[in-house]
Order: C-alpha cells, then sequence, then structure tokens
C-alpha cells in the first residue's frame, strides 16, 4: 500500500520501521521541524527523521499542516492512506480527506480511555492496572474516532512509563502492519460514550514530589514521570530528580528521612529512594548516589 507516514518522537520509530519492513510503498515521512537541543542548542532532527533518512526514505517536516501549498504537496503524492504516530500537529479536514482510504493512528491507550497527549504517563499515574494500544480511523475530534484493532497489557505493579513506551510502541507496530493487512475486512467501531478520560499533557508542576501525599501516590507519580520529565524534589537546596522508588512501611514527618538508606516519610507510609539523578549528571542507584551526597536519618526533602 502507498502510505504517507507522520510521526516524531521515538514512540513513532518501532512503526515506521515496521511498515518499511513489512513492504509498504512510503511516499513520504511528515515529522515536525528540527528543534534546539543539547548545550549549544543546535537543530537537532527528530527521530523519525534520523531513522527515516537511514532508511533512505523522502523526509518532510512542515511547521504546519494547515496552509494550502502543503496541503497541495501531500495530494501529489498520491498516498491512499496516512500512518500517523504522536505527529504533534493537527491535521486540518483537508488533510483528513486527501487520503482515500483516510488516516490510520496509533494511540498508546485502550480508547476512549485516555484520549490527548500523555495517555501512558496518565495511566501509570491513575493507578491503572492495564491499558493498550488502538489503532483509530482519525476524524475531526482529539482521539475520538472509531476503532479498527486494539490489544490489552497489564501494567505491571513497578513498570514505569519509560518501560511501558517501549513496550507499547512495539505493539502498535505490530498492530499497524496487522491493520493495513486486514483493513478491506475490518469493521470500524464507534467508541463508547462511557468511560471517555483525557491525557492533559505534563504540566511542569506535576513533576514537584509533594511529600504530605500518601506513598502509593508519590511512588505512582515517580513512574509516571520516569524517565522524562521525572519527579524532583530539592535536597539540601539542590533539585535532584528521583526515578525509581518502593513503598516501605515508616512513619514521621513528611519529608523526613528516615534511616541512612533514603526512606523518606511520606504523608502516609514512607518510600525507598532507589534511583536518583542529580542535574547535569547520569542517573545512578541510591547507594552510589549516597556517596557523593550523604543524607544521614533526620534530613528533610521539600
Amino acid at each position: 500500500m502507498r502510505i504517507v507516514f507522520m510521526g516524531t518522537p521515538d514512540f513513532a520509530v518501532a512503526a515506521l520501521e515496521a511498515l518499511h519492513a513489512a513492504g509498504h510503498d512510503i511516499a513520504a515521512v511528515c515529522t515536525q521541524p528540527p528543534r534546539p537541543a543539547g548545550r549549544g542548542k543546535r537543530p537537532r532532527p527528530s527521530p523519525v527523521q534520523m531513522h527515516a533518512e537511514a532508511l533512505g526514505l523522502p523526509v518532510r517536516c512542515p511547521a504546519s499542516l494547515r496552509d494550502a501549498a502543503t496541503q497541495a504537496e501531500l495530494a501529489t503524492l498520491k498516498a491512499e492512506l496516512a500512518v500517523v504516530v504522536a505527529y504533534g500537529l493537527i491535521l486540518p479536514a483537508a488533510v483528513l480527506r486527501s487520503f482515500p482510504r483516510g488516516c490510520l493512528n496509533i494511540h498508546a491507550s485502550l480508547l476512549p480511555r485516555w484520549r490527548g497527549a500523555a495517555p501512558i504517563q496518565r495511566a501509570i499515574m491513575a493507578g491503572d492496572t492495564e491499558t493498550g494500544v488502538s489503532i483509530m480511523q482519525m476524524e475531526r475530534g482529539l482521539d475520538t474516532g472509531p476503532v479498527l484493532l486494539s490489544r490489552a497489557t497489564p501494567i505491571g505493579p513497578r513498570e514505569t512509563a519509560g518501560s511501558l513506551h517501549d513496550r507499547l510502541a512495539g505493539m502498535g507496530a505490530e498492530l499497524i502492519v496487522k491493520a493495513l493487512e486486514r483493513i478491506d475486512d475490518l469493521t470500524p467501531v464507534p467508541q463508547p460514550t462511557d468511560g471517555v478520560t483525557y491525557a492533559a499533557k505534563i504540566d511542569k508542576a506535576e513533576a514537584r514530589i509533594d511529600w504530605t501525599r500518601p506513598a502509593a501516590e508519590i511512588d505512582r507519580q515517580i513512574r509516571g514521570l520516569s524517565p522524562f520529565p521525572g519527579a524532583w524534589c530539592e535536597m539540601e537546596g539542590e533539585r535532584v530528580k528521583v526515578l525509581l522508588a518502593a513503598p516501605e512501611a515508616g512513619e514521621g514527618p513528611p519529608g523526613t528521612v528516615l534511616d541512612d538508606r533514603l526512606l523518606v516519610a511520606c504523608g502516609t507510609g514512607a518510600l525507598r529512594l532507589l534511583q536518583l539523578q542529580r542535574a547535569g549528571r547520569a542517573a545512578m542507584d541510591a547507594e552510589r548516589f549516597l556517596l557523593g551526597f550523604p543524607l544521614s536519618a533526620g534530613g528533610r526533602l521539600v
């Protein structure tokens, strides 16, 4: 099938590679323009752009799909269908109509739960025990289109957003290949009106740890934001990310360090901090962290 692929971050790379390996004619790969990154703030291509170029695929980086010239250029590709994965740009109605077989989206949740920008993080932070991937026919609403295929997977009790991201990316790649193989036989199923939730983009303010909350909630926050953007707190005036922790028994004033191995009191219960990251440094386990940043019982984290 002749397709246009639209995606930007790491999550979309597995699907691009799977479609290419399956022999589909990828007329073009659309991705967001390079963004300033690193210390030098030099423009860095998206992960999808880098992988597309490595595969020898033509790449386009429009800043928007709203202008007539870009829409006309897409039409000249004469693609049957578009596959969209975490693209990050709105597809106007004219673009949705320009592909005879429509636009299919790989979404990292079991729709209608967690429509929106951050379904992986929100599922973990909410304490969901199951999530999955949906292949959806796109329409003008936010992730409201009918579902062609879906696959569920459990969320492990110690799962992080990073590990779940990688699993769902692989599942989505497998499922989109299957969807294109069976596209003439699949029946789009409208999403139910019950059970709709929205996965709003993660706000920077959500990343700060509030030690007055229960340990179980903070644990979900830490896992849902690991490895990026990373939940954080202040330790002796320095901002430190906490990338992994585990609930344990313990009590004390919230934020108090209860022993010499980073057991921290919460509003209810306590958390053992297991992996941390100081600004400008690599992530490290607690034992190594304490060698360069000793924190003894009685200290306070804020």
